[in-house]
């Protein structure tokens, strides 16, 4: 399967079931409080398939583009309704009834991500451990006295087991705090206290990578530069490099870890490099040309090798992470919960001004990320999955007419007033809600297009 279809499968299985799940939540919800369902559909334009089930004769059917589904109720506001069905219309069910119904949808999300982060959890995996590397310099981490090989144990007394859940904690420190105390351990096994000032994540509107700007970054170990693989018809191998050659230098210049090789070969694309290298105890020269990659924006060499790393380095990088069945039932539902108040607030500080729009990601990003974590492999590609179905799951919770939560919304203005909104007031709700959902699908849609073309 070619790259592009690749990301595309990964993009579309996410999104069929995100999208199924959702409207399943609608439709349980209903049949629980005995509403009428007509149709159940996922995607929208043609259709490709559709067949009738049950007493109540629903439709179900799947549209061209899976970009969204519906749940289509007997109800008085969309036509005329049968006499004997008029106590099954959604219209005439109570406000409680009719809130849980709308409700279903989106709290079907949160279900679904807590289900799927308890199922990672108790599967387990390798992780990577929370091993700081050299800072960079006049970086907020390098202000703080971080050195190279130290191990995080603990940020502001919260224990840190893996480089993930470091991560995590710096991100949701960042928001609230101006700075965080981290428990380190290092090499020489003696603990050491620093302090990190987080005020230059949130620069640039949180565009970008935040860690990258504290000048965290994770550990780099001291590998002999020796070729461990080589990509099939890729620079190095035409160029006549070998697997188990140690490159010893770069046009004159010593290289003593492959570190440096990987920093003079990214600064080099495009450019002949001369590499010594040790070959069955013999020195040899290769003549290589990294070629031109685009990352992160710019313009990066690489030449299609990759390190020979030994089973001792795995084990000291690495740590298995599993959980038993109550534990990762707890961690799944504090996750999801974490994940879902740190979305609101992301919300919150785009509204105010001090989150930057760029970070509002469109079909394009997530179909590139979908891509990403599939070939990570499957517990990647799950949490990614848990982690867009909280995504939605808020982002239908939102006060905005047309979405899940605005029509919450206008359930509770009428037990407030104690009557239904006008037709009118629903009317230009709906319109309002339109212009909003189509301003935020324009600037996601524009983020994806600035992102693929500055790479």
């Amino acid at each position: 399967m070619s790259g592009l279809a690749f990301y595309l499968a990964a993009f579309l299985v996410v999104l069929c079931v995100l999208i199924v799940v959702h409207e399943l939540g609608h439709y349980l919800a209903a049949r629980y409080c005995d509403v009428k369902v007509l149709r159940f559909s996922v995607g929208f334009g043609r259709v490709l398939w559709q067949r009738r089930v049950g007493r109540d004769q629903t439709e179900w059917a799947l549209g061209l583009f899976p970009l969204g589904g519906y749940v289509k109720m007997l109800d008085e506001r969309e036509g005329a309704v049968d006499a004997s069905e008029l106590h099954r219309a959604f219209n005439r069910k109570s406000v409680g009834q009719r809130s849980l119904i709308v409700a279903a949808g989106p709290l079907a999300n949160f279900i679904l991500a807590i289900l799927l982060f308890w199922g990672v959890f108790m599967y387990g995996g390798n992780e990577l451990l929370p091993i700081l590397g050299t800072p960079a310099a006049g970086s907020p981490a390098a202000a703080a006295g971080i050195a190279n090989g130290e191990q995080v144990r603990a940020v502001d007394g919260q224990a840190v087991e893996t480089w993930n859940d470091f991560r995590w904690l710096i991100l949701q420190k960042a928001v609230a705090k101006e700075s965080v105390d981290l428990e380190l351990i290092n090499e020489s096994r003696e603990i050491a206290l620093r302090r990190l000032h987080l005020k230059a994540a949130g620069e640039q509107g949180w565009e970008g990578d935040a860690l990258q700007r504290l000048g965290l970054a994770f550990f780099r170990p001291n590998i002999p530069a020796v070729v461990g693989k080589l990509v099939g018809g890729g620079p190095g191998e035409r160029a006549g490099l070998q697997v188990g050659d140690l490159v010893r230098a770069i046009n004159g210049a010593a290289v003593s870890t492959w570190q440096d090789l990987v920093i003079r070969v990214r600064d080099s694309a495009g450019q002949s490099l001369r590499l010594e290298v040790l070959r069955q105890g013999a020195i040899a020269t290769v003549d290589v040309v990294p070629e031109a990659v685009s990352e992160r924006g710019r313009s990066v060499g690489k030449i299609g090798v990759a390190v020979a790393e030994s089973s001792d380095t795995q084990r000291e990088l690495y740590t298995f992470v599993r959980y038993g069945f109550f534990e990762a039932g707890g961690k799944a539902l504090e996750e999801t919960w974490d994940k879902s108040v740190f979305s609101l607030v992301m919300l919150g500080k785009m509204l105010t001004g001090e989150v930057s729009w760029k970070n509002l990601s469109g079909p394009v990003t997530i179909a590139d990320y979908a891509g990403q974590s599939a070939r990570l492999g499957v517990d990647y590609y799950i949490k990614f999955m848990a982690l867009v179905s909280i995504s939605l799951g808020v982002l239908n919770l939102l006060p905005i007419p047309v979405l899940d939560g605005g029509h919450l919304m206008y359930h509770m203005i009428e037990v407030v007033r104690r009557r239904p909104l006008s037709e009118r007031a629903m009317e230009i709700g709906q319109q309002i809600g339109l212009s909003i959902l189509f301003i935020l699908m324009a600037f996601a849609f524009f983020n994806d297009i600035n992102r693929l073309i500055s790479g």
